[in-house]
């Protein structure tokens, strides 16, 4: 199986560190950040499209814009791209759910992808009114992702559980094809959930050999149901390796101590299985260089230090890139979802460089 390649949507704005600074001098001249205006997005999607991407991720939760009104504008703002919508299960009704996804796959001719995010912290549950604990709220999803494919049959379906129920629920029309479910999560209760119902198991980026052992638990799981594996990184291509660090270090360079004790003290409190293993691969500590944080050749957990849910960075080379893919790929990953600082420019760093070396090497069709 060839790789797939998608990219970000950053609907919470953009910048050009990992933190909001300046263009050049951390005191003075205009802030680096990027809003999430309607503009920049569709230009980020438009060079998605253009560079060969399959599809860009839009995330979900108080702190971006809404993943299914972003991506619903930007259907006419691109003619291939196919959105990866984030939602939570929580906080909406699974036949609504069901009915906004088969809408969308008929407006934008069969490019909507389906993002599950359960949710792990606590604090940002409860700002939703969702005041279930973790293994609940797991629970509700794999009823909900119940609910959503009886809907999708075409008949009336009736559905009693612990956290749902619906009568007769049935919509329009059957989407056609029915979107691919992306479903994450680390924690046991979420291995279950994605071994019955994920088409695409997604994890964050930890080392190959650890990303291993979660895709053969999952596979052990599904007991035999066809199931693909994604991977959420970050990327820092250049044309060396020496200026793909140089542009790490730059930074960690603009992190402040008190910025990452803060981002670590928040992190810590998390419930998500996931976002510890994301903490321990760093431990919270720094480091002097951005190479004190290669947890595995040219993948660096500088992100994670001030940043929760995908932590780690591909760093390196076109081709030293294309090699960690290739690691991945051998474990049984296909889908890469990258994303990198700014995203604009990131992307033709990936979609210029990495993109054909992976195409060369015949990873990826032309």
């Amino acid at each position: 199986m060839s790789v797939t390649l998608h990219w970000f949507l950053p609907t919470s704005g953009d910048s050009r560190t990992i933190v909001e600074r300046f263009h050049a001098n951390k005191s003075q001249g205009p802030a680096a950040q990027r809003p999430a205006d309607l503009g920049y997005l569709a230009q980020v999607a438009r060079a998605a499209e253009h560079l060969g991407f399959e599809g860009v991720l839009t995330p979900t939760g108080t702190w971006c814009e809404d993943a299914w009104l972003t991506t619903a504008a930007l259907i006419r703002e691109t003619s291939r791209l196919k959105f990866l919508v984030a939602f939570r299960p929580g906080v909406i009704s699974p036949t609504l759910a069901a009915q906004m996804a088969g809408t969308f796959q008929r407006l934008s001719g069969g490019r909507v992808l389906l993002n599950i995010v359960t949710g792990g912290d606590e604090v940002e549950q409860r700002r939703f009114g969702d005041w279930n604990d973790h293994d609940a709220r797991y629970a509700r999803t794999d009823e909900f992702l119940s609910i959503v494919r009886g809907v999708w049959s075409g008949k009336p379906f009736d559905f009693t559980g612990d956290h749902l129920r619906v009568e007769g629920a049935t919509t329009l029309a059957a989407p056609d094809p029915e979107p691919p479910v992306y479903f994450g999560g680390s924690s046991d209760a979420a291995l279950r959930v994605a071994a019955r119902h994920a088409d695409v198991y997604l994890t964050w980026g930890e080392p190959p050999a650890q990303v291993a052992e979660k895709i053969e638990k999952v596979r052990a799981l599904a007991g035999g149901r066809p199931l693909r594996f994604g991977v959420r990184l970050h990327t820092i291509a250049r044309d060396t390796s020496a200026e793909a660090w140089a542009e790490a270090q730059k930074m960690l360079d603009a992190l402040s101590p008190a910025q990452i004790a803060a981002a670590q003290a928040q992190l810590a409190a998390s419930e998500s299985v996931g976002q510890q293993r994301m903490v321990a691969l760093h431990g919270g500590r720094a480091g002097t260089t951005a190479r004190d944080l290669e947890i595995h050749p040219h993948l660096w957990a500088g992100v994670g230090l001030v940043r929760g849910g995908a932590g780690t960075v591909m760093v390196g080379s076109h081709a030293e890139i294309a090699d960690l893919i290739e690691e991945y790929h051998a474990v049984g990953v296909s889908e890469f979802v990258l994303s990198g600082y700014p995203h604009l420019e990131e992307a033709y760093w990936v979609g210029e460089g990495v993109r054909p070396e992976l195409v060369r090497r015949g990873q990826l069709s032309a």
